[in-house]
């Protein structure tokens, strides 16, 4: 039998990332894009250089994107590098999906702690079960897990920091309300990506954590 080689994923890893992606792009487009809520990472800084300089937020994206990627090659690998290219073009498939053809309309304007407790909860799974299988959906998820390997910060942390940072910043021009229900949801989802990367797992000392499976407590 011909012997796998050191980046290729195995069915059941390939199958939860997807899964995790899907869960992702649904709850981004069903629970944030319906209800207003906002968005942090890379996708809030791409669109706060929309509303500063005037910048296409996907060309935004790509620029903040790729050196993330570049780096992550040296740093943490190529299987790494596979499985984040998986699952970051399998959300982009599954958000264009939901956006195309889904009939779904999931509307809790009226109960937004209820928008972004489910939020928090769903996007937490879905990062948690990706960063599981050793891949991560975006430049922005890559440059916190190598964040928290540099300083030992758990990678719950780091994500949560980063993410209110630039929402705090798109104050600038988002509504007050929707981005400070944004802000829980980030926080729900960081204690929950703790809870599903480490589900089951033996607790080991944050430095001697490898990429891609770094402590992510909050």
């Amino acid at each position: 039998m011909r012997k796998k080689t050191g980046w290729q994923v195995d069915g059941r890893q390939l199958l939860t990332m997807l899964f995790g992606s899907f869960l992702l792009a649904f709850t981004y487009y069903h629970i944030n894009f319906q209800n207003g809520l906002s968005e942090g990472g890379f996708v809030g800084l791409a669109l706060l250089g929309k509303y500063l300089f005037d910048l296409p937020p996907a060309l935004s994206m790509i620029a903040l994107d790729v050196p993330i990627f570049i780096l992550a090659i040296f740093l943490k690998g190529r299987k790494f590098i596979v499985n984040t290219l998986i699952a970051s073009m399998a959300f982009s498939a599954f958000y264009e999906l939901c956006e195309r053809f889904s009939p779904l309309t999931v509307n809790l304007s009226a109960n937004l702690p209820l928008a972004a407790l489910l939020s928090g909860l769903l996007t937490g799974l879905g990062a948690g079960l990706v960063i599981r299988t050793g891949g991560a959906t975006g430049g922005d998820d890559t440059l916190s897990m190598m964040i928290s390997q540099w300083s030992g910060i758990k990678i719950g942390t780091v994500f949560i920091m980063m993410d209110a940072l630039v929402l705090m910043v798109s104050l600038l021009y988002l509504p007050f309300k929707e981005t400070m229900f944004t802000i829980m949801a980030v926080l729900i989802a960081g204690k929950m990506i703790t809870w599903t990367v480490h589900y089951g797992r033996r607790e080991i000392a944050p430095r001697q954590i490898p990429y891609g499976m770094k402590k992510k407590t909050a």
